[in-house]
């Protein structure tokens, strides 16, 4: 599957623009860190732009969410660690994290949505003002985006990452992509 099959598969199943946006910018945070890990870069890319494939379905039953989403990859004839890593990222289930693909989505969905928090309050309301200083100050207040898991981002150390080094990822790759999510 191409990135273009994906993007006519979510239409075909997602409707909030928001939610398009966030799997938009976990695709890009996907394919920096593949970049940055030497990995697949499509292939984590892809991951990132369709885990949240079923989200909507599943929005009033969270223990379904990416349940579902997986059978839907399965279906759609991706791989295996593929389907897996879109499994384990909604740790209502108590997956294991195995592969480097697997902790990669888990810490970028929740950075994703963070770093799009943070832009957010900027005056523009646009990542281009987005520095990493901004991110890991307003990581440290814990009333901003209450949301988002802080020890779910933290994860990326399960990586070998630091948290300075993937904010940088994620906002480098974010800014590239922002026209993409109108920020």
């Amino acid at each position: 599957m191409n990135r273009e099959e994906a993007l006519q598969k979510i239409q075909e199943n997602v409707y909030s623009r928001n939610l398009i946006d966030h799997m938009i910018a976990t695709e890009a945070i996907m394919r920096g860190l593949a970049r940055k890990l030497g990995q697949d870069e499509e292939k984590w890319a892809l991951t990132g732009l369709l885990h949240d494939i079923d989200y909507e379905q599943t929005a009033d039953n969270p223990e379904a969410h990416s349940l579902i989403g997986a059978d839907m990859l399965k279906e759609m004839g991706l791989d295996d660690d593929m389907v897996y890593a879109v499994k384990v990222h909604n740790e209502i289930h108590g997956l294991p994290r195995v592969s480097m693909l697997d902790k990669a989505l888990y810490a970028a969905d929740q950075l994703s949505g963070f770093i799009i928090a943070v832009a957010m309050v900027m005056p523009s309301k646009k990542l281009e003002d987005v520095k990493a200083s901004s991110i890991k100050k307003k990581f440290k207040d814990k009333a901003f985006a209450r949301g988002a898991s802080r020890e779910q981002i933290k994860s990326c150390e399960e990586l070998g990452l630091t948290l300075e080094e993937f904010f940088d990822i994620a906002l480098e790759e974010m800014k590239k992509i922002a026209g993409e999510i109108g920020l």
